[in-house]
């Protein structure tokens, strides 16, 4: 039973490590798109096919306010957040209950 729970507990950390690479991601790209940058440069071309996925289909539910500020990439950031905290405790607290 301890390889099941090692082998949960492994993915438990790398579901955790891909989400905090995707949240720094959606930072990024969100703190990119206060400038003008570049659609050639290759990071930004990266930022954008890695993220609009995801931020498209919310940016399509959410209202724009009046001042046109986009809060999808907060919504895909709660998201995250809520993720590591259920999805990632429960998988770890999972593995551990098996030992």
């Amino acid at each position: 039973m301890f390889v099941i729970s090692n082998l949960l507990a492994a993915i438990a950390q790398i579901l955790d490590l891909v989400l905090w690479a995707y949240l720094w991601c959606i930072i990024i790209r969100a703190l990119i798109s206060w400038v003008n940058p570049d659609p050639r440069n290759p990071i930004v071309q990266f930022l954008s096919r890695a993220t609009e996925p995801v931020l498209a289909p919310i940016r399509r539910r959410l209202p724009t306010w009046r001042t046109g500020i986009d809060l999808s990439p907060l919504v895909v950031i709660l998201a995250i957040y809520f993720a590591q905290g259920f999805l990632v405790a429960t998988l770890r607290d999972f593995a551990r209950s098996m030992r």
